[in-house]
């Protein structure tokens, strides 16, 4: 009895105390109450971002955080710079012209600017512009402030230095580059911007197509003239055509 009684005797105060204030905390509030079961586990992290992400439809980013847009027409936030938040920025729900669009585009046109266009013969701006050169009736014109003469021709140092309004404006610029290109297309007032395969940013289409542009995004403007009229076939390249008789899709 005497030793049971010393030895509690030799537990400090302020010890005794943390005990049993850190009991407390752990059982109440911390663990059961806000941090697990609140907000944490069920209200966050599962239910906000990780299911709403499931069924997302698209977003907007709008300073730290994205709005996400899910199917049922509600939406959430989620960090801007979460692995949700850039995976939802990388779906694609902008489509574009179809194929008979884009056929009645560069039937109509009759002049095109490659904005981009460079002097390097390892460059597709190049590929595209001797084409264009070589195979089309195109009134093609280069657009490079870097750049003398381009395939033989001046290069002009942007939109507004061409002795005419382009009917189509094809892009060789890096995504960034677009929204800034798209402005310096309408401010000339030339209908169509073209942007060439494997360059893709849906703010910048959606942004071009809300000022009054027909826009052409992720596709290669050469493939697109010599398949519609029936120049990649002896190439092997996919044309959708399944008989003698060309089609469009």
């Amino acid at each position: 009895m005497t030793t049971a009684t010393d030895a509690s005797a030799t537990i400090p105060a302020d010890a005794r105390t943390d005990s049993t204030t850190s009991g407390s905390t752990t059982s109440g509030s911390t663990t059961s109450g806000s941090t697990t079961s609140g907000s944490t586990t069920s209200g966050a992290t599962t239910s906000g971002s990780t299911t709403s992400g499931s069924t997302t439809s698209g977003a907007t980013t709008s300073g730290s955080t994205t709005e996400v847009q899910l199917a049922n027409g509600l939406s959430c936030a989620v960090p801007a710079d979460s692995p949700l938040a850039k995976l939802l920025k990388s779906q694609r729900t902008w489509a574009g012209p179809d194929a008979k669009t884009r056929l009645k585009l560069l039937r109509s046109a009759k002049s095109v600017a490659i904005v981009g266009a460079s002097p390097n013969p390892a460059r597709s701006s190049y590929f595209v512009g001797t084409y264009l050169q070589q195979s089309s009736d195109f009134r093609v014109y280069f657009v490079n402030p870097n750049a003398d003469t381009i395939l033989g021709q001046k290069a002009y140092p942007d939109l507004a230095s061409l002795p005419e309004v382009p009917d189509i404006v094809d892009v060789f610029r890096k995504p960034s580059d677009l929204p800034a290109v798209i402005d310096e297309v309408v401010a000339v007032g030339a209908p169509a911007v073209w942007v060439q395969l494997g360059i893709w940013n849906q703010e910048a289409a959606e942004y071009g197509e809300s000022k009054g542009l027909t826009v052409v995004m992720d596709r290669c403007l050469k493939i697109e003239h010599a398949r519609f009229h029936g120049g990649l076939h002896l190439l092997g390249f996919d044309t959708g055509q399944i008989t003698s008789r060309k089609t469009i899709r």
